[in-house]
């Protein structure tokens, strides 16, 4: 060794980032379409961003209508409270929730479920739920309940089945199509420059293999089908059919099958670039409901008017109940008008946020036009 010139022992390199990860296989195999790009990012098993602990919350990456306000969930426990009186209040039933979050909206539940006599004894809560840090969450909030976490949509059992999913939908893989000059074609993740970048597969999709209302649209258009959401439904409503029961999902989404790209990422509560951060952003697009409305129907479920999530609760009783608790809590009143606002107004959650009812025929769910 040279006079003067010190012994430097190097750190072994740590693993590789998520975006690194996606390159190298970006590299090897070519473009990859946006569902195994959102895959990636979101569900990766161990870099994903939904395994890192999902900021919810104020201080994280988005809020969710539960962590607006607990009378989000009082009013979907009323609703669920409801729809088992309609089943002849079955000694025992299965609710599972779908990405339960914080375990904020099943606990909010179950606190209105306890005033109806035999509605807690009867559920049996199931959870589906990825992301560790948040089970813990769920783990600590519902304990008293003694939940099960279950890890597909192979859902065994009789029991009659009551499902709410709550912004879980919109989380789920998309792909996307591009009208060309010479026709449809999937829009890809590539590299250029070292860079990842949208792209255009070569190879173009027959205009039949689209939707009747998209597949004319001109040069330019693009088309997002929800083949993962179409999945999801497609194990849940048989299962629902069989048992008898409901699925009530909320979310952003359209009424029926459209063009138009609605991919975005959102990071610190600000819209983000989707291709940026991998593992570090959330990733989401609006959900098809018409779509997944007709997967319900082919399994023989009948499904209530969609209606827009501000006045889905202003049917429930959101009025009301923010009228009651103003009047016991006046110094509260102006946090709860606020939060009636989000959750209702037109220019925020109240017409973008939909809902979704599929359910056995015979139940008249309520809250529906």
């Amino acid at each position: 060794m040279p006079c003067g010139v010190a012994s430097v022992s190097e750190a072994p390199a740590g693993p590789p980032e998520l975006g690194e990860l996606i390159d190298m296989q970006i590299r090897q195999h070519g473009p990859m379409s946006i569902a195994s790009y959102m895959a990636l990012a979101l569900t990766h098993p161990r870099k994903g961003y939904y395994k890192q602990g999902t900021a919810i919350g104020a201080a994280g990456d988005f809020i969710t209508a539960p962590e607006i306000s607990q009378m989000f969930g009082e009013l979907i426990g009323f609703f669920l409270v409801n729809l088992w009186q309609q089943m002849d209040q079955p000694a025992a039933f299965t609710l599972l929730e779908l990405g339960p979050g914080r375990g904020t909206l099943m606990a909010d539940i179950m606190r209105v479920g306890a005033r109806a006599p035999g509605f807690a004894e009867a559920a049996r809560i199931e959870l589906f739920e990825t992301d560790p840090e948040l089970l813990a969450q769920q783990r600590t909030r519902l304990e008293a309940h003694q939940p099960r976490w279950i890890q597909s949509f192979e859902l065994a059992g009789d029991t009659p089945l009551l499902i709410v999913a709550n912004e879980f939908f919109d989380a789920l893989p998309i792909r996307q199509f591009a009208r060309g000059d010479d026709g449809w074609h999937e829009r890809m993740v590539g590299l250029r420059d070292g860079r990842r970048v949208f792209g255009l597969s070569p190879t173009p999709i027959p205009a039949d293999a689209l939707p009747p209302t998209v597949r004319d649209a001109a040069p330019g258009a693009v088309y997002e089908a929800g083949f993962a959401a179409g999945e999801v439904m497609k194990r849940l409503a048989p299962a629902v059919a069989r048992r008898g029961g409901a699925i009530l999902a909320i979310d952003y989404g359209y009424g029926q099958t459209q063009g138009g790209e609605t991919l975005q990422a959102v990071r610190r509560h600000a819209y983000a670039d989707p291709l940026e951060a991998p593992g570090e952003t959330d990733l989401s697009a609006h959900v098809d409901f018409g779509a997944l409305a007709a997967v319900a129907h082919a399994a023989g479920l009948a499904t209530a008017p969609l209606t827009g999530q501000g006045d889905f609760l202003k049917h429930l009783g959101i009025l009301a109940r923010t009228a009651a608790l103003s009047k016991a809590n006046p110094d509260l009143a102006p946090a709860l008008n606020a939060a009636l606002d989000r959750l209702t107004s037109p220019a925020q959650m109240g017409t973008l946020f939909k809902a979704l009812c599929a359910h056995s025929p015979g139940l008249a769910p309520q809250g529906f036009a």
